[in-house]
Order: C-alpha cells, then structure tokens, then sequence
C-alpha cells in the first residue's frame, strides 16, 4: 500500500509548529561530516530549543552534539590563526534625552536630527554595529576598526558575520558598510567594500566606482575578490551579479550577460568556476560560471540543478557531489548529497520524515496562464490532500509580497500553501510581474505600475483555474501579506465580485501615508517613482492616486480581515488601522488581528498558532 494512501492525517496548524527547523553550520574540519541545528517550536513556553547534530557526508545516522565550536573551522580567525574578529554595538551619537541632559536619567525622549531614526522593528538609540579584531587568546582587548563611525557592519537589520571577512594574507579585513548618516542613509543602497589595514589601521573604499550594492565579500581559492553587486542606488530589487577583482584595475561580471539575479554563491575548491542559487522559471537552483581570469575564454553560465523544489543552501562541493539544501511546497528543509552529473539526490537528514509519513499531502501542479498583454505567466495551483476533480472546492488567490521576490518552491511557517490545501482549499499562486526567474524584465515591470499590469495578471491567473469544474466560483478568496496584502486591498476595490472574502497582513493600504512612515525611504522613491508632493511628477502622482488602494474603498463589499504587526516599520501600523477603520466605518464585516510586539514577520510560537487559528477561523466564518 503506497504511503499517501495510508495515510489517515492531514496537516494541521498544530503539527506545523511541531515540525524542525534545519539550519547547516558547516563542514567538519576533517571533511567527513555535516554539523547542523534544529530548532523545534516548544508552544507551551513560547520559544524554540535548539539541538546540534553532525551526521556523515556520505550518509548514515545522526548524532546529538553537546557543542559545535572545535568541530567546524571558524571563518573570523585570520588565516594565521592570530586573531579573530567579532562585531558588537557601541553607543557612537547622543540620541537620548539622558544623553543630553544627564541630571534627567528618568527621561525616555529620544532627540532625531535626520531619517533612519528607526529600521525594521527597532528605534535607533544611538548604538551601531562596529568589526572588532583581538589576539585569538581569552582575555584579549578588542580593536574597534569603526572607532568613532555612525554606521554598521553588519548591516541592519540582517546582516552577519557574513558582512566581514579576513584577507587572505591576513594583514587586512573586508567589511560591508553603507557609510551614511540619517536621512541620507534612509533614502540609498549605496553600501561598499571597505579593506582596513591592520598594519597602517587605515580604510580604503574598493567599491567607490558603484551607486548600488555591494556585498558578501569572498576570496577565491586564487586570491580574487569577489562579491555581489547591484549597479542602482536606491533600487533593492536589481540585478545582482557576481563580481571578481582580478587586480586593482580590473573586475569581471561573471553573470552580466545572464539574465538573472543571484541570490548567493561560493567558489569550487579550485578556483575555476563559481556556483550561485538563482530563481529560474518557479523554482530556486544551483547554477555555475567559468571563471576565465585574465584569460579570453568565454564566460559561460549553466543550469546544474533541476526539478520542482527549492536549493537553499551550497553547503559544499566536492568534485562531481554537492551537499544542498532544500524545500519543496510539502516538506521543510532537509539536507541532500546531490550527484551532479546525474541529478540524483540522496537525502541526508530526515527531522521531519516521521511526521510526514502520517500525513495525506497535497499536489502542486505548474500551470502557465496567457495575460491580458500576450504573455506566458507560471502559476502553481495546489490541491487537497485526496484530491476528487468530481468535487467543488473553495479557492484562494495568493498575492505573493515583496513586491520583487520570486514565488518558488518554498515552505513557510505562516504562508505555508501544504496547510491551506490540507484544509480543503485549492489555492492558486502566480508568478505576476515583479518575480525573479523570469527574466529581469518581468521582474522589473511592478516598479512604478503597483496597480497596473500586475492586478491583470493576478485576475488571469484566478479566471483561468476557476474555468475548471473542481473549482466553486461561488467561494473565492484572496489573501496576501506585504505588497501581497496591497493587492488584497487594491482588489477588494476591482475586483468585480469575484471574491467572497480577504485576508491582508501588514499591506500597504495608504501609499502616501506609506511614503511618510516606512522607514527606508529608498524603496518608496524607486518604486513610487518619487514623493507625493511632486505634482509635476506623472509617475509618482499615479501611485498616489490611481494606484493607492484608499481612492477605492467607496467600491469595497467585500468581507476583509486585517493583520497588522506593532513594531512593523516597514509597513507600519497606520496602514493596517486605516484600512479597518475605513473597512469599519463603510459597515463592512471585518476583523483586526494586532501583534504588538511583531513585526513584519510573526516569530514567537504563540502568536504563530493564533495568526494560523484565526486565519483559518475567518475563511470559515466567510468562505
């Protein structure tokens, strides 16, 4: 008997949150095994506990570690092994009222002189992050190669350790850093490389010739620096290519003339190639690039990896084996040994192979949809677990965020399509414009057009699959978060009664409002086309009214439930409170689901169940 049709389980909220998180540590020094962490939600004290594990390269049983630190070889101790780098915070500037007024410690006001007063989901307090270097020995002082500098590296509010790296020779450290101060720091990209000089302790900018990013800093086996880089200021959505410095005089693009945008890569143990994980056509895969040095060969890129699911992680690559990690739509993150040459992947870690064995699991199938414009769009519709076409089932749309960032083989924790069709729900997830995979100019064209081309393909894509009989036209709903839940909002205004119910997290409601709060000001100016009071300005007077969701609540009837995260300064909380309030007051059967203490993201166990009990609660009471 097959395993799907002895299954008696479907997946729930409850078994979701019981599932392991994977996160890969590195390779062992002797280079024969794995070390890795999961971490497992405990719901009843509101955390995760985190275990360590090294398991075979070659496959085998796992083993519980008590600690990592000796097992795998540190990154931050300079290659001769005499010191070691680390970053921490450092109060550089006066912020606070205490900080001004000493006499006054009781005072909590916090004094700004410029933007960036606040990132992510914390207020600046006048502390940033700063590289440090010390004598690899206990007891050793720290050196601040920042001393005195108002900015950060890492970078905030993601950056790591990844952000600073040892020059080989081990005379000089690499680091990421935007040097730039309030508001001219919330309305730029314009990060670099910067090389401090252990010996002379002086900085040089390497990266001073680019306006965009500059980032992940990583020797070749060579000697070559390479790194990521976009070409735009202010555009966190561009190209991002690899980059290698073959002399001081000299970079190559290793990926100009792919079209394509890298998300991360590492170079072969010989130097001669690099690979990189890139989003192509639904998916995320691995991928390689000759490196030609000063030589005239080619540069060529190639596909190495194929099929329907997510490479997360080039953990390593030894000859013609690869140790990757990877999701797909019904299974979390495990670790895999792929044999390149023959596509074949062998499974390594198995944290959530148990669970799953219990369960029915849903089907994903790629479906690809003409727009209204001519062009070919990917759509992945998921269906119930025992799935019966004889049967009507209710529909979702989802409105993926971003607004740039592909829809692929992931597997969330929140939006997690497995779930949704396990509760009886077909949902149909397109690749509207603005997806990395599909080329750099369908990713592209969300830019300036919020409520234009990319509304159409969303309505493509929920025509064409409720065409089939298995779909109840009667019972659509539309749900989203992020420029997914903008959509949900501008569609509640267009969308013709196609839909019977919404659901919108954290979604831009407000686009001018939305320009005076969020915090990085650089993305509302790129995407809006610049600043509302711009009256001359075509572009981004468009954004302000055609494209702003509050010019079509008049036509709103439609019952929505809003989500919105406290301490969300990407999309902050006036967006999600306008919208319920503009929804309230036009007597509109709506709900408003507040996390103060999340942001744009809901992370602690609790609240996850609560977001997953209510979501489901609202598409019953609705749908």
């Amino acid at each position: 008997m097959s395993l799907l049709s002895s299954a008696q389980q479907v997946l729930t909220p409850e078994l979701l949150w019981k599932l392991g998180r994977i996160s890969v540590i590195g390779i062992s020094k002797d280079k024969k095994n794995i070390v890795y962490k999961v971490a497992t939600p405990v719901m009843e004290e509101n955390k995760s506990v985190s275990k360590y594990y090294t398991i075979p390269i070659t496959g085998g049983v796992a083993t519980e570690l008590k600690e990592t630190k000796e097992l795998v070889t540190d990154k931050n101790v300079s290659p001769d092994g005499k010191y070691i780098l680390s970053s921490q915070e450092v109060k550089t500037e006066k912020i606070l009222g205490k900080d001004y007024y000493p006499e006054l410690q009781k005072s909590d006001v916090q004094i700004y002189n410029g933007l960036d007063y606040r990132h992510w989901d914390t207020w600046n307090n006048g502390t940033h992050n700063h590289v440090f270097y010390a004598e690899n020995k206990e007891g050793a002082t720290p050196i601040d190669i920042m001393k005195g500098e108002n900015f950060d590296a890492p970078q905030k509010p993601f950056g790591g350790d990844e952000d600073f790296i040892w020059a080989p020779d081990g005379k000089s450290i690499i680091y990421v850093c935007k040097k730039k101060e309030g508001t001219a720091y919330a309305i730029s990209t314009n990060t670099n490389l910067y090389q401090y000089n252990l010996e002379t302790k002086t900085t040089i900018n390497l990266t001073e010739d680019n306006q965009g990013y500059d980032t992940n800093p990583q020797f070749s086996p060579l000697g070559d620096l390479s790194w990521l880089q976009m070409k735009r200021d202010g555009y966190e959505a561009d190209k991002n290519d690899i980059i290698v410095r073959v002399s001081e005089s000299l970079k190559i693009n290793l990926t100009a003339n792919w079209d394509g945008s890298v998300e991360s890569f590492t170079w072969s143990k010989d130097g001669k190639k690099v690979y990189f994980i890139a989003a192509v056509d639904g998916t995320q895969q691995l991928f390689e690039v000759n490196y030609p040095g000063l030589s005239k060969i080619a540069i060529t890129v190639k596909q190495v990896t194929s099929g329907d699911f997510d490479v997360h992680d080039i953990v390593d690559i030894t000859g013609n084996t690869a140790i990757l990690t990877r999701t797909d739509m019904n299974h979390a993150l495990e670790i895999f040994s792929v044999d390149l040459k023959k596509n074949t992947w062998t499974q390594l870690t198995k944290v959530n192979d148990e669970s799953y064995s219990k369960l029915a699991l849903p089907k994903y199938e790629r479906r690809y949809v003409t727009t209204t414009d001519g062009k070919k769009m990917l759509a992945w519709v998921i269906l119930p677990p025992n799935f019966d076409k004889t049967k009507k089932y209710p529909t979702l749309l989802y409105c993926q965020g971003g607004p740039q960032s592909p829809l692929t083989q992931f597997y969330s924790f929140r939006w997690n399509f497995s779930l949704m069709a396990s509760q009886g729900y077909v949902v149909v997830a397109p690749n509207r414009r603005g997806m990395y995979g599909h080329g750099q100019e369908w990713n592209e064209q969300i830019s300036k057009d919020w409520g234009g081309q990319v509304m159409k393909d969303y309505l493509a894509a929920i025509d064409d699959v409720a065409k089939e009989s298995y779909v109840d036209k009667t019972r659509l709903g539309c749900v989203g978060a992020s420029y997914g839940g903008y959509s949900v909002f501008y569609l509640a205004g267009i969308h013709n009664n196609r839909f019977k119910t919404f659901i919108a997290h954290d979604g831009v409601f407000n686009t001018q409002s939305m320009f005076g709060t969020t915090e990085e000001v650089f993305f509302n100016y790129w995407d809006f086309g610049g600043a509302y009071w711009e009256k001359d300005n075509a572009v981004a007077q468009k954004a302000y009214t055609k494209f702003n969701p509050i010019t079509l609540v008049e036509k709103w009837n439609t019952p929505i439930l809003i989500i919105q995260g406290g301490i969300d300064f990407r999309v902050p909380i006036g967006q999600g409170q306008e919208a319920f309030q503009a929804a309230q007051l036009r007597g509109i059967k709506s709900r408003f689901l507040y996390f103060p203490e999340e942001n744009h993201w809901v992370l602690k166990p609790q609240n996850g169940m609560v977001w997953q009990r209510e979501f489901y609660k609202w598409l019953k009471e609705t749908l």
